[in-house]
Formats: C-alpha cells, structure tokens, sequence
C-alpha cells in the first residue's frame, strides 16, 4: 500500500506545484517525474527524493546550545538533536558545541532541509547519520550552512563517525543553498555507502579527504572549492567490482589536494563541467614518497572522459587509468611533473583539444590510438610512448606495443627524449604530425622498435644525427625521406622542399638544432624531382614551426632527389 500511495503522491506532485515547499528539483523534467520512483543510473537516487509537501515539514531551531523542536520523529538533548523517524525536517539556526544525528529503522527517506544552520562540534560529528535507509540534504536557496568539527574525536571506534558529515547510509545533497564544511579531524564529508550530489554551492577542507562515496559519487552539477590534504573527490569500495566509481555530469570544480584530485578505484566517467586540478602542490614540485599518490584524476579500471574543460597542475601523472583510458571530447590543457596521460591498458583520443605545457613523457600506455582532435605536448622525456614496460635484455626491443595516429592535428616537442618512442609499431594513416625532436643523441625524433608505417597524412620530424634515426619502412603505401645534414643546423635555419615547379612542398623550423628531417606527405609522388634548401625566408603564416602560404626566397640549394622507393635516404 506504501509504494502504491507514494506512486500516486509523485504523480499529483507533478501537477500540484503550489503544495512544493522549498521549492524543491525545479528543474526535474517531465520524464524524471512520470519514472520517479525508478533508480536513475542504478544508484540510489530517485526524482522522488527531491520533492515534497509543506505540509509534511517539520520545524526545528538551533539555539546556541539548545534545540526546539516541533512535532513528532525527532527529540532534543541539550545541544544534541536525534531524528528518529523517516520524513522531513526544516532546520534553521546554529550550535555552538553540539550535533544533528540521524538514527532510524524506517524504510523510507529523511530529508534534512537546511535553512541557515550552523553546528560546530568539538569532539565528533556535527552531522552524523547513524543509521537510515538514505538522506537528502537540501540546501534551501540563498542559505549558507556550515558544519565544523575539532582536530580530535572522543572514543573514536570503527564505527564512529570520521568526518564532519559523517554517513553509514546513502547520501544524496540538492538545493541551490550554500555548504561549508571543515573537517579538522580528517574527512569533510563521507559516507560509507554511495553520495549523490544533485547540485549546491560547497565549500570544503579537509585534514585527509575532502568528500568521499564508498561505494560511488555521483554528481550532477553545482560548484565545487575542495581543499585537502588527502584527495580531493575518492570513492575507494575495492571489494565489489561494480563498485567503487565516480561520475560527474557537469559543474564548476576547483580542487587542490595534496594526493589525488579525483581518485575512484574502478572507473571515472565525466561527461561535462569545468575542472581546475591541482595535485601534490603541482608541477613544480617532485614526488619523492613512492608510496604517495598526487595525480589529477586517477581511476583504478577505466577513465572515460566525454566531454569538459579540464585545467590540471599536477606532481604527479595528470590523467591516469590502471586500465583503459579514452578521451571522447573536451578541452584539457595540463602541466604536470610526471606522465600527462598515462593508461595501463590503452589510451585513445577520439577528439578534443589537449595542451600539455609540461610533463616528464605526454602520453604513455601500451597501445595509444589517436583518431582526431588538436594536440600539443611537451615533454623533457618521451612525447609519445608506447610500451609495456621493461623487456628482457633492454627496451630495444619489440614488446609489441601499439601507437597508431589516424587523424587529428598532433603537435610534440621533446627536450631530453624521443619524440614518437614504440616498442612496437608505429602506424600512420590519416592526420598532421609534427615533431621538434631533442637536440642531442641518443634521443631522436622518432624510435621504433617494430615496423613504421605511413599511409596517409603528413609528417614531419626533426632530430639529432644518429645511428638510432628512424623514418617510415619500404612497406609503406605512401613515399616518405629521411634527409641527414653533414652538420647540425640551427633553430633559426628552414627547412624547405620544392619541386620541379617551383611548387612548396613543406616549409618548417624545427624547435631545436637539428640534423635530420624525416618528411611524409600526399605531395611526394614515384618519379618526381624535388630540390631541398636550407636558411632563407618565408613570409607565409608559421603554426607549430610549420609554413603555410607566403613565399619561401633566399635560401641554399643542397640536394635534388627523384623518388623511386617508398622510403628515400639521403644526405647532404
């Protein structure tokens, strides 16, 4: 009979708008309300959760260090409020030495809805949900609320609160009010089953993590300030394998925490928001504790990034998949003193824009696939690599690793490593590649350990003179060089190739003193003279060290070549 009459509530809710107090969820859609007593996502909200009737509301007061209470499912003892019962609660006022706790058998759920509520405690929880089937707190717009606690708990067992909201029972947060929570002991907000946030204004610090779901977190927008010690936003259940995940829909983020941002030991999916990251104190500062993790966003199983502005500074890798990671849409510009994006499994760009200003190696997983989207990396270290870790007998060899560009606009830059590094394979088929490869060996611009092959797009990669130099094989369907100077040329000297015509082929400055240039593209056709200069002018338009437009005058002839072979050598 329960479920039958709350089916019916939820449905004239819908059309009773006069009877919301609060006005709560007032932007469930019309399908939300009609299926509101289904689980959205398999978690365990409902649309239901977020409306109510006036006339259901009780009121309580917070006076200082006593508590008025009126009606029946909650009782007072001195500064210590007790909500025994399932329903709804309007809570106003402050506590300056006490606490709200939840303790109820019902089967259905409590919802405390904040009204300008502040509650200090000095010795535990200031909001403990000991026992409930699941809890709404609900921000009432134009409220600030806050909750702080001490630096210590007295008779602190497993079983006793560990934040400032502290939560054994399904949480969800909603409402357009403000939030501030201090967790001087070590959590701001935690709950031992799954969070939900629907929306808010929080603010929270932390002595270890600013907010953690156990077995989830799920946020559906708002605006996020998270400052901790320990990790910013976790969900750590590792026992169950459907468990232990984070989603954010969308929202404004910035989080600054001393280990992970954002840390799930299964799977991180963000579909949307606008992110700002700052992990381990940043960049510029090195991670010498192995134990101690300072990543940006961290994931056990799988990353999925669908969409997002993402602004990550990180002492640690940025990114980072113990499994796959995949990188649908977004803006992600990063700076970090270790790996950028780094997979376990496989990392692939489907599109995008990805700035990496800073990183030891930019990407790097066994098998990266680049579809399309706009990428820029520096890295003192490798740009691109592509391995499964330490083969017997050396690295130099192939471990049958993966890296494939198709298409997109790829941008590397290395100082001290190679610019495209495979143990593998490296495929190209479609796209720009463009490489500003170290200054001195035994790095290049390009090292592969399997076969190299290109058959679409253009390429063009610079690097130091040595015996480790690669281009693209024979094998491949589309004509590529691999031109080695006699001497090392500088930064400011072009590279440019014309053909019989007069007509540019590429004109380019690499971003170091160079000595070898490896160059694919369309235009290099079987049977074709073509001429290379070095030095000289243009006064064309340069993107990424490459010309486009203008006229290339002034500079020195050095060598004419006719292609015969898929892959051309040759020195001058």
């Amino acid at each position: 009979m329960r479920f039958i009459f709350l089916l019916f509530s939820v449905f004239a809710l819908g059309f009773l708008v006069s009877c919301h107090s609060e006005d709560p969820l007032e932007d469930v859609t019309d399908e939300e309300s009609d299926d509101s007593d289904d689980n959205l996502d398999g978690i365990h909200e409902q649309a239901s959760d977020y409306t109510w009737t006036s006339s259901d509301v009780r009121q309580i007061t917070l006076n200082g260090s006593s508590i008025t209470v009126s009606g029946s499912g909650a009782n007072a003892s001195g500064s210590t409020l007790t909500i025994t019962s399932a329903g709804n609660y309007s809570i106003s006022g402050s506590l300056s030495n006490g606490k709200i706790v939840v303790n109820t058998s019902d089967n259905d759920i409590v919802r405390l809805i904040l009204n300008g509520v502040t509650v200090a405690c000095s010795n535990s929880a200031p909001l403990y949900i000991s026992k409930a089937d699941k809890v709404l707190v609900y921000l009432t717009e134009n409220t600030v609320n806050t909750f702080t606690d001490g630096s210590s708990y007295s008779g602190q067992t497993d079983n006793e609160p560990k934040a400032a909201i502290f939560s054994t029972a399904n949480l969800s947060i909603a409402g357009t009010g403000s939030l501030t929570v201090k967790g001087n002991y070590n959590d701001g907000i935690s709950t031992k089953d799954g969070l939900v946030i629907k929306n808010g204004n929080l603010t929270v610090t932390a002595a270890d993590d600013a907010i953690r779901g156990k077995d989830y977190v799920v946020i559906r927008e708002g605006t996020f300030t998270l400052t901790s010690a320990g990790d910013g936003l976790v969900s750590d259940n590792d026992g169950v394998s459907s468990l232990g995940f984070i989603t954010i829909d969308a929202g404004t983020f910035r989080i600054t925490s001393g280990g992970d941002a954002i840390q799930a030991v299964t799977e991180t999916t963000v579909n949307g928001g606008n992110l700002t990251l700052i992990s381990g104190g940043g960049s510029s500062k090195t991670i010498t504790n192995t134990q101690l993790s300072a990543k940006g966003i961290k994931s056990g199983k799988a990353l999925l990034i669908h969409d997002g502005t993402f602004d990550i500074n990180s002492a640690d890798d940025a990114v980072h998949s113990g499994g796959t990671l995949t990188i649908e849409k977004g803006t992600l510009a990063v700076s970090t003193a270790d790996d950028a994006f780094h997979a376990e499994g496989a990392l692939t760009v489907q599109n995008g824009t990805i700035s990496v200003t800073k990183s030891y190696e930019a990407f790097e997983s066994p098998a990266i696939t680049v579809n399309n989207g706009s990428i820029n990396l520096v890295a003192s270290n490798d740009g691109f690599n592509a391995t499964k870790g330490t083969v017997a007998g050396g690295t130099e060899q192939n471990d049958g690793s993966v890296l494939k560009i198709a298409g997109g606009y790829v941008v590397t830059s290395v100082s001290q490593g190679d610019g495209i590094d495979s143990n593998g394979s490296f495929d190209m088929t479609g796209g720009t590649l463009i490489v500003h490869g170290p200054q001195s060996q035994p790095e290049v611009g390009m090292d592969v350990n399997g076969a190299s092959t290109i058959s679409g797009g253009m390429a063009i990669i610079s690097g130091p003179a040595s015996n480790m130099t690669e281009s693209f094989a024979n094998s491949s369907s589309q004509y590529s060089i691999l031109a080695t100077t006699n001497t090392s040329l500088s930064s400011s000297t072009l590279f440019h190739i014309r053909d019989a015509n007069g007509n540019n082929i590429v004109t380019f400055q690499p971003g170091r003193p160079y000595s070898t240039i490896a160059f694919s593209s369309e235009s290099l056709k079987s049977g074709t003279t073509y001429y290379i200069y070095t030095g000289g002018s243009c006064t064309g338009t340069k993107t990424d060290g490459m010309y486009s437009g203008g006229t290339y005058s002034g500079g020195t002839q050095k060598k004419s070549f006719t292609l015969s072979s898929k892959a051309t050598s040759l020195s001058f």
